[in-house]
C-alpha cells in the first residue's frame, strides 16, 4: 500500500519540478534515522538530489516551464514532484541524461567546495581520498586529478580500487587488507600527504591522520562509518596541520556556491566531470537500495528512476 501526498505548489523564488531521477546520499539514511543536522517534521519524504523538468513557477524565479534542471532540495526528492529554490537549481547540460544530472548537485558541489574553497589543492600536492569508490570519493578523485594533484585512493577491495584508478587515481590502497597506512606512507616516500578527504570517519580518520604531512589538511566530509572520530590534536600540532569541516548552505554561502556552480559548469563542458552510476533502481527497489548504501555495497551514485521513464 502506498501513501500519497498532495502535489506541492511553488512560492516566490521557487519552481515545481517533475522529478525524473533522484540520487541517493548517505545523509538520506541519517535523516530517516533522525540523526542528521536537518530534521524535517515527520512524516516526510526523503531525497535531496533531483533532476527533472520545470512544470510551473512562482514569482521571481528566473526559471522557465519546460526547462531541464538539477537541484539539491532539503528533502522530498523521492517523489513525482518537488519544489526547488531557484538559487539551488542548475541547468542540465544538453548531453547529460537526467540520471547523470541527478548525481551532480550534492557530491560534486561538496567536492568543489572542499578542494577549491575550504582549501585550495595545488598542482603537485598529494591527495588521499578515503572511500574512493563512493559518490564523494570518485568525484574527489576526478577533480583532484584535474587540479594536478597526485591522487592516492583508499578503497575496500580490488574492484573498487580498479574503479578509482579508472577515474584518475594514480595509486590505490586496499584498506580491506592490513598495512594500508604503511603502503601509503611508502608511496609518499615517508613525506606524508598534503590533503586527506574523509567522508568515512570512525577508526579510518585516526589511521589516515598518521599520514598527514607538514602543513597537511584533513577535510572532514562526513561519517559514513556511523562513528564520529576523536581528532588527535597532538598530530595536528606536531605537523602544523589543520582539520577542516566541509559543510555548505545556500543561505549562508550564496556567493561561494555561485563560484562553485560556475566551476562545475566549466568542468562539465570540459568533460572532467563524469559521474559513475553504480545502479539505477525503480521506486519499489528504493528500500533495498538504501540498505545497500548503508552496507557499503555500492559504488558511485545510486539513482532512483522516479517517473518510470527509460533512463540510459
Amino acid at each position: 500500500m502506498h501513501d500519497h501526498v498532495s502535489r506541492p505548489e511553488p512560492g516566490s523564488g521557487e519552481a515545481l519540478v517533475r522529478v525524473e531521477a533522484a540520487a541517493l546520499n548517505f545523509s538520506d539514511l541519517l535523516m530517516i534515522e533522525d540523526g542528521y543536522q536537518v530534521r524535517p517534521p515527520r512524516p516526510f519524504i526523503p531525497g535531496q538530489e533531483i533532476a527533472g523538468t520545470v512544470v510551473s513557477t512562482g514569482p521571481a524565479t528566473g526559471l522557465a516551464v519546460g526547462e531541464r534542471v538539477m537541484s539539491k532540495v532539503p528533502w522530498g526528492g523521492f517523489s513525482e514532484y518537488s519544489v526547488v529554490r531557484a538559487d539551488m537549481a542548475m541547468p542540465i547540460p544538453a548531453e547529460f541524461s537526467v540520471a547523470s544530472a541527478a548525481a551532480l548537485p550534492v557530491v560534486y558541489t561538496t567536492t568543489l567546495v572542499a578542494l577549491t574553497e575550504i582549501t585550495t589543492v595545488m598542482s603537485g600536492e598529494t591527495v588521499l581520498v578515503l572511500a574512493a569508490a563512493g559518490g564523494i570519493g570518485l568525484a574527489t578523485v576526478q577533480i583532484a586529478h584535474h587540479l594536478g594533484a597526485h591522487v592516492i585512493a583508499a578503497a575496500g577491495g580490488e574492484a573498487k580500487c580498479r574503479l578509482a584508478r579508472e577515474h584518475g587515481a594514480h595509486h590505490c590502497v586496499d584498506y580491506g587488507l592490513g598495512g594500508w597506512v604503511e603502503e601509503t606512507r611508502e608511496l609518499t616516500a615517508d613525506r606524508g600527504v598534503d590533503v586527506i578527504v574523509d567522508p568515512v570517519g570512525g577508526k579510518f580518520t585516526g589511521e589516515a591522520m598518521r599520514l598527514l604531512g607538514w602543513g597537511g589538511r584533513l577535510l572532514l566530509v562526513g561519517f559514513s562509518s556511523g562513528e564520529i572520530p576523536r581528532i588527535a590534536a597532538n598530530r595536528l600540532l606536531l605537523r602544523r596541520a589543520s582539520a577542516l569541516g566541509v559543510y555548505w548552505s545556500h543561505d549562508r554561502d550564496s556567493a561561494m556556491l555561485r563560484r562553485t556552480a560556475r566551476r562545475m559548469d566549466e568542468l562539465l563542458r570540459a568533460a572532467v566531470i563524469r559521474p559513475h552510476l553504480g545502479a539505477i533502481c525503480e521506486f519499489d527497489e528504493l528500500p533495498d537500495a538504501l540498505l545497500a548504501l548503508r552496507r557499503r555495497e555500492t559504488t558511485g551514485k545510486i539513482v532512483l528512476a522516479v517517473q518510470g521513464s527509460a533512463i540510459p
